[in-house]
């Protein structure tokens, strides 16, 4: 049961303007930005950058309703979630339920680099979004 979770993937960061994020994280910090995703379906666009062990992703609403328009309008930008990879998704999320964890997905869908993922909601977390990404 203790390699249920890998290494951290990414972290998640919603933000205002991707632009200027990206700009920031980039440019001023000199993070390798390694592309950028609409994700029209969702709401959503992301650019990925790198660290070197970890990517982090930020994450720009492109429209009020989207899961990050929501989370921005209530708490403004910052970290919106941690993802872990995991080598097995589906034991992973039958394993975490059983613990008594709260799945936000029943089933894994294709997340914005196209691996599967599914979320554990926070408030079974320690208040924190956790996503899962299979390798």
């Amino acid at each position: 049961m203790t390699d249920r979770l890998k290494k951290l993937a990414h972290i998640g960061i919603a933000v205002e303007d991707l632009d200027e994020a990206a700009a920031l994280f980039g440019d001023t910090l000199g993070l390798a930005v390694e592309g950028r995703k609409e994700l029209p379906d969702r709401g959503l666009e992301v650019a990925f950058l790198d660290t070197g062990n970890t990517k982090v992703e930020l994450l720009a609403s492109r429209r009020d309703d989207s899961a990050i328009g929501r989370f921005l309008a209530k708490k403004g930008p910052g970290i919106h979630h941690l993802c872990f990879k995991t080598a097995d998704i589906r034991r992973t999320m039958k394993e975490l339920a059983d613990a008594g964890l709260r799945l936000i997905d029943a089933e894994p869908r294709e997340g914005a680099e196209g691996h599967l993922v599914a979320f554990l909601h926070p408030k079974s977390t320690s208040g924190v979004l956790i996503e899962l990404e299979e390798e």
